[in-house]
């Protein structure tokens, strides 16, 4: 008597930290799916706060656990800033880096899991351009996100995330109106435009676009958006474009802005 073929179990894909890595979880989701790779664990970490960091290593461990034998892949910034101590700990098989993650190439079982090369972490302060990737959704939730920007050009003395991000880097405005336009045709109504410094996108594209710009490029080229919401912003990067484009009714009419704290003193610090 034949038993049927037992079906292949997809890789899970872990997200802590921000809407921006859950953007780039799809992303890997979706690279994993098409190069084959079943089985897997893959933790996409975050390391803004020493807290997040201790979390990290608590769901590594949990993953582990709740998958014996399972490989355990680990990225995201958390791998990125501290590769050394992700590659020591005994649940993880494989550890990538930032950008590495982002690359379809790396997904395919025969590279990721052959050989006993452990890390691949490169430094991220080299890359240079951030590319847009076209997902069709997220999870099956009406709202998607869109990644714009990435890194941060800043080094406030108490922030680790440019050390795991890199420099401020933008996605052309063509790719980003795709992107949406993609997302919308596949029923997303609710669109959030993420980065890491959001208000530095366009500075290192030809002609400097300002945010204001992207927005109301999206707003004219996409007109069956529903509804576009702006992530958390550094309200004094602010361009007049975008103070326009806020009153446009698709906006979300209200946004996260980063008030880092309240104290002069502690401000001037940072």
């Amino acid at each position: 008597m034949t038993h049927p073929p037992v079906p292949a179990r997809p890789s899970q894909v872990i997200t802590l930290g921000c809407r921006l890595n859950s953007y780039e979880s799809e992303v890997m989701r979706g690279h994993a799916e098409t190069a084959g790779l079943e089985g897997a664990v893959i933790v996409n970490t975050c390391a803004v706060t020493a807290e997040a960091m201790r979390t990290a290593r608590q769901t590594i461990r949990r993953a582990a656990k709740d998958h014996p034998g399972a490989p355990v892949i680990v990225t995201g910034c958390a791998a990125q800033i501290d590769a050394e101590m992700f590659a020591a700990m005994p649940e993880v098989t494989r550890e990538i880096g930032n950008d590495e993650k982002m690359h379809a190439d790396t997904w395919r079982p025969s590279d990721l899991l052959a050989g006993t090369e452990k890390v691949r972490v490169d430094d991220i302060m080299s890359v240079k351009e951030t590319a847009g990737h076209l997902i069709d959704g997220m999870g099956g939730r009406a709202r998607a996100y869109v990644q714009v920007q990435n890194g941060c050009d800043h080094r406030c003395t108490f922030c680790i995330i440019p050390y795991g991000r890199g420099n401020s880097r933008s996605v052309p405005a063509g790719d980003v109106v795709r992107m949406v336009k993609r997302l919308v045709e596949t029923g997303h109504y609710e669109i959030v435009l993420t980065g890491v410094d959001l208000t530095s996108w366009g500075a290192d594209l030809p002609g400097t676009p300002q945010l204001g710009n992207l927005v109301q490029r999206i707003l004219r080229l996409v007109p069956d958006l529903r509804q576009l919401r702006i992530s958390s912003i550094d309200a004094i990067e602010m361009d007049e474009a975008l103070f326009d484009a806020i009153s446009d009714p698709v906006v979300a009419p209200f946004m996260h802005l980063s008030l880092q704290h309240g104290d002069n003193l502690i401000l001037k610090r940072m």
